[in-house]
């Protein structure tokens, strides 16, 4: 490992008991810094309310750690929208934001588009898929960017059981991401998690970074950032076990695609031969193709935006 890796383990990667709440309320208030939670959730009915109530209780009823929770519906057909609203968040549907440009499908959309219906100087990403959510992620990732102004990013870092297994879930990341890092950003090789979807910043950054559309939003955030603000910017913070809806190997493939794409652009900036990815079911009359387009669309940095400008100035 790099030796400049190596010190930013030592120096940039803490445990959530590393900040106690007393520190964070009091650095909260010293700074006047203002948190928002974002949740972006498709067909999440069976858990985001959980994860609404308890960031409600913990950080904004018995602290006042959190200012607003906020879940952007990309489009759920079941009653995602409903069961959040009635925890206490705010909602708002992706198609309502910023409405001139279209929306596409897509996770890194979502976030982009956030930044237009959340005030907080500190966002917070969360997924809405956790199972025995503990309010933990939330305070453990803002730490950092309350008490320390040379943090600008922070990444939670977990384990990940796959059903009973301990530490085996994280496949895109063990298969793709981390070789990937590790080849041509190994500044970058010292994060668990690179990928995960829980993680915080301060909002002058988040509106500087280009958002992918997809699943490549995690990886095309961190190497961004990396150039923009450099690694001892960013951060990681341990916060325990990670539960979450697992997906099928197919669905992994092209989420695996979508992340190599996000980097071959970083790499070279240069043009997708082939957007696709082909993939293979067995039918009646043996294995059928089945080809999926991969996300080839990103979104500028917010501060190009002139909507998101003007908000600004008001």
């Amino acid at each position: 490992m790099l030796e400049n890796v190596e010190r930013w383990l030592s120096t940039r990667s803490w445990s959530v008991g590393d900040r106690p709440l007393k520190k964070l309320i009091a650095a909260k208030r010293s700074s006047n810094a203002t948190v928002s939670v974002v949740l972006p959730a498709l067909n999440e009915e069976a858990t985001v309310g959980e994860i609404v109530a308890v960031i409600r209780r913990d950080l904004m009823l018995k602290v006042p750690l959190v200012d607003e929770i906020v879940v952007i519906d990309s489009g759920s057909t079941d009653r995602t929208s409903e069961v959040a609203a009635a925890a206490g968040a705010r909602v708002v549907h992706r198609d309502d934001i910023l409405p001139r440009i279209p929306a596409v499908p897509g996770k890194g959309e979502v976030l982009w588009r956030s930044l237009l219906v959340t005030s907080g100087d500190i966002i917070c990403f969360i997924d809405a898929d956790l199972k025995e959510f503990s309010s933990d992620f939330v305070s453990g990732i803002v730490g950092p960017l309350l008490t320390d102004p040379g943090v600008d990013l922070v990444k939670a870092m977990y384990d990940r059981p796959l059903g009973q297994a301990a530490g085996q879930g994280g496949r895109v990341t063990e298969l793709m991401a981390r070789p990937l890092l590790n080849m041509h950003w190994p500044q970058l090789a010292g994060f668990v998690q690179p990928l995960g979807g829980e993680y915080a910043a301060r909002r002058s950054l988040l509106e500087q970074l280009p958002f992918p559309v997809g699943y490549g939003v995690e990886l095309g955030m961190l190497i961004d950032a990396l150039h923009l603000v450099g690694l001892d910017a960013l951060a990681q913070v341990d916060v325990g076990v990670r539960k979450h809806r697992h997906q099928d190997g197919q669905a992994l493939g092209r989420m695996s695609a979508a992340i190599y794409r996000t980097a071959q652009l970083r790499l070279a900036r240069g043009h997708l031969i082939r957007p696709s990815l082909t993939q293979f079911e067995r039918g009646e009359d043996g294995f059928e193709p089945r080809t999926y387009s991969v996300d080839t669309e990103e979104r500028p940095p917010m501060a190009d935006i002139a909507e998101y400008a003007r908000r600004k100035v008001a």
